[in-house]
C-alpha cells in the first residue's frame, strides 16, 4: 500500500473519483451533495491524496484548509469491493498527521445520514471525532450530519 498525491491524469484515479460522485448523487437528496468534482479538487488549498495497491487505486481523500488554523476532510472513498480491507482508515490517518504537520487545529467534515454513511460515520467516530454544529458554509439539516476532530 502506498499513499501518493492525486494524479488528475490518471483514468484510474478519474473512475474512483466519478464511482464517489455517482455514490454521493445516489445516495443523498437533491441539494445535499458537497462533494468535489475534478474542478473542486484541483483548487488552491486542496490536497488530493489516492492509496495504491499495486497499480490499483484503491482509496481517496482529502484535506482542505479553511483559512482560519482549521482544515476539512473531503472526498473520503474506497473502491468499490474494496471495503474492510483498512484503506479508509490508512488514508484518514494519513489526513490527520498531514492536517497536524501543518500545524492545522481542528479537522471537520460534513457528511450524510443513513445505511450508506454508517460505516463513515463509525470510521470517524472511532478516531476521535465528536459530533458537532455546522461549519463554514454548511447549513444543519435532517441530513447532513458535522464531525470535529481538536488536534492539539
Amino acid at each position: 500500500m502506498e499513499i501518493r498525491p492525486g494524479n488528475f491524469d490518471d483514468a484510474r484515479v478519474r473512475a474512483l473519483l466519478e464511482y464517489h460522485l455517482r455514490g454521493m448523487h445516489a445516495s443523498s437528496p437533491p441539494g445535499h451533495v458537497f462533494a468535489l468534482d475534478w474542478s473542486g479538487l484541483q483548487k488552491p488549498g486542496i490536497s488530493f491524496w489516492v492509496i495504491w495497491v499495486a497499480d490499483q487505486a484503491v482509496a481517496m481523500g482529502a484535506l482542505k484548509e479553511l483559512g482560519d488554523g482549521t482544515g476539512e476532510i473531503k472526498s473520503m472513498r474506497v473502491a468499490d469491493g474494496q471495503a474492510g480491507k483498512g484503506y479508509g482508515k490508512a488514508m484518514l490517518a494519513h489526513i490527520i498527521a498531514e492536517a497536524k504537520a501543518r500545524g492545522l487545529k481542528r479537522l471537520s467534515l460534513e457528511t450524510g445520514s443513513g445505511g450508506p454513511f454508517d460505516a463513515a460515520v463509525g470510521l470517524y467516530r472511532a478516531n476521535g471525532f465528536k459530533e458537532g454544529d455546522a461549519f463554514g458554509d454548511y447549513v444543519k439539516s435532517d441530513f447532513c450530519q458535522f464531525f470535529h476532530l481538536d488536534l492539539v
